[in-house]
């Protein structure tokens, strides 16, 4: 039942917002953090990075950064016969993906019930909170303008 549900909810963020990618496995994120930081990057590269964290084989870095490409997360270019990765996306992109998913799951869908939450279970405070609305406000930011890279 939860699959089904989970399903659900990825299909339902979907069709509501065209450009959110498939969201990431914690391993995927480890990658992309390594991309982001790095980039331009190789698989080898990536797996000397990670290698105190996880303990990964070359194919299985290769095999991720594949995924990640699948997904769009990231974009490839060769170098004689080495895949160099660059990221197709930046790191508040992806965690503004996360949030909306946080926001449709465990919110209906309401963003003000998660900044209540977030006031109430002491996160942000009423007055941050209150600063963050007038930093908004005077930077004029449109949600809609802020946009990734083409991969």
């Amino acid at each position: 039942m939860g699959l089904c549900w989970e399903s659900a909810l990825k299909k339902k963020l979907a069709e509501k917002h065209p450009s959110v990618k498939p969201a990431l496995s914690p391993l995927e994120n480890a990658v992309m953090a390594v991309v982001w930081e790095k980039q331009p990057v190789t698989a080898d590269q990536v797996r000397s990075e990670l290698q105190f964290q996880h303990a990964l084989k070359d194919s299985t870095i290769r095999t991720l950064l594949r995924r990640l490409e699948a997904k769009g997360y990231v974009s490839h270019v060769v170098d004689g016969r080495t895949y160099v990765y660059r990221a197709c996306v930046q790191p508040t992109s992806v965690a503004s993906s996360a949030v909306r998913e946080i926001v449709e799951r465990f919110c209906a869908g309401s963003v003000e019930n998660l900044l209540v939450g977030l006031v109430d279970n002491k996160m942000i405070s009423a007055e941050q909170l209150k600063e963050l609305a007038d930093r908004i406000a005077a930077a004029g930011t449109d949600p809609g303008t802020a946009r990734d890279g083409e991969c």
